[in-house]
């Protein structure tokens, strides 16, 4: 069965606000990157700034992880102080990565669809017809938390 987690946004402060929970919390990232560290795109010209931002952090709390990153380039302008949340499922197949993501983007916005990911998920985005953020991955070499 699918896990979820929730997932935070920020406007440049994620790293600090992860390492506050962290101190809250206790515990160790699972994960921390940055986009700096994506692989190149063609055309995509990143600042040094933006380059330094979290593209990615993940903290265990218990049985759930918090995740997070900072918004930048075309997410920037969606991010609002208050609403600046996603709901992370982990599902158990790649099958039932496709089943939710096609249930839950019925009369939605799909703002990425579901595919291979340099860092070895399934994973797509999307908001539902009720304004929900989801991000739907699978990796068939994760740990079950």
């Amino acid at each position: 069965m699918a896990t979820t987690n929730t997932y935070l946004n920020f406007n440049g402060n994620c790293e600090e606000a992860f390492t506050f929970y962290k101190a809250v919390f206790g515990g160790e990232f699972n994960y921390i990157g940055r986009f700096n560290e994506m692989p190149p795109q063609e055309g995509n010209m990143m600042s040094e700034e933006d380059g330094n931002r979290i593209m990615h952090v993940s903290l265990p709390i218990g049985t759930s992880i918090l995740m997070g990153s900072d918004t930048g380039g075309e997410w920037a302008s969606s991010y609002v102080p208050g609403n600046n949340f996603s709901v992370s499922i982990t599902a158990d197949s790649k099958e039932e990565a496709d089943r939710l993501f096609k249930g839950l983007a019925e009369s939605g916005n799909v703002t990425m669809p579901l595919s291979d990911t340099f860092w070895g998920d399934y994973f797509g985005m999307l908001t539902d017809k009720f304004g929900i953020g989801w991000m739907i991955s699978f990796n068939e070499n994760a740990q079950k938390v």
